[in-house]
């Protein structure tokens, strides 16, 4: 009953076909095309260079701060509201086993 129970491998009926030959196709290379001379130099790119001056990175650093902060200070909120929580939840808890126990005592 606990034991598992390995199908075995049916047996194929009828007639078996071997596989089917695949003749290999031949490679024809293509037609080489001359590369550019390297005489010339390559264009220098268009995009503008970043230049950071004492005011943009003051200003990257405050805003980096002021990021840093708001993060913080909503991690601690949600830390703190979790705590008011489990706080009231016990003191519920007690409240409800106290009176409990005082129900049961009477009777």
């Amino acid at each position: 009953m606990f034991r598992p129970k390995i199908p075995t491998m049916p047996t194929p009926t009828g007639q078996v076909t071997p596989p089917a030959v695949v003749e290999p196709t031949t490679i024809v290379p293509a037609v080489q095309t001359s590369q550019p001379s390297p005489a010339a130099p390559a264009p220098a790119p268009s995009r503008p260079t970043v230049q950071l001056t004492p005011g943009t990175a003051l200003a990257l650093v405050g805003g980096g701060t002021a990021v840093v902060l708001v993060v913080g200070a909503v991690l601690v909120s949600m830390l703190l509201a979790v705590a008011v929580t489990g706080a009231s939840l016990a003191i519920c808890a007690l409240v409800i086993r106290s009176l409990v126990n005082a129900d049961a005592k009477r009777r």
